[in-house]
């Protein structure tokens, strides 16, 4: 894959990253590696049957606290055939909407590193999920998805090989598809507060 090198890249923006500042946090990373650990929260309330509200706002980073100026407020729900009122994406729809952020973002973050001009990404999402498994129904389906796909287009001027090469960079460096891919330990307990 073609690829300009960092000083060539410097002082521009390519796929709107600046190029030059993500080099700086790499460096700053490489001599601090405390800079890289993070440390993202939400919250949840529920509101009613399959409706609930999940907020977002500070995180810890780059060795310090962080505040938004306002909520993200992501509203959550179930279709009407699952019993709910449609008021928002369902919790696995959303799984799918992280991971396809996560890996476009990923795609476009390493593009830009390499000097790769991107016109366009589109990616299109599909789980499957046995609803068997969720209903404790049968202990031989899965409770979640059984599979996910994921298909690409991106639109630049590089060959498919080069373009295959991008997908399996944004597999390797995207966050969400490698906790979703990989085990990861999650705790769920009594909030004794």
């Amino acid at each position: 894959m073609s690829q300009q090198t960092a000083e060539t890249l410097e002082n521009r923006m390519v796929n709107g990253v600046d190029v030059g500042r993500l080099f700086e946090t790499i460096d700053a990373v490489k001599g601090e590696p405390g800079i890289a650990r993070f440390k993202f929260r939400s919250t949840n309330r529920w509101i009613n049957g399959g409706n609930n509200q999940a907020r977002i706002n500070g995180f810890y980073g780059a060795l310090q606290e962080h505040s938004r100026e306002t909520d993200f407020e992501l509203e959550i729900d179930e279709p009407p055939v699952l019993l709910g009122e449609d008021k928002g994406p369902n919790p696995v729809e959303y799984l799918l909407a992280g991971l396809s952020g996560c890996l476009t973002s990923s795609l476009i973050f390493h593009a830009a590193a390499r000097g790769i001009t991107i016109r366009g990404v589109e990616s299109r999402l599909e789980g499957d999920l046995d609803l068997r498994g969720f209903l404790g129904i049968s202990k031989d389906v899965k409770v979640g998805y059984e599979n996910i796909r994921v298909c690409f287009k991106i639109d630049a001027d590089i060959s498919d090989a080069d373009k295959q090469e991008l997908i399996q960079m944004a597999k390797k460096y995207s966050p969400v598809f490698n906790t979703v891919a990989n085990p990861t330990d999650v705790t769920v307990e009594l909030d004794k507060d």
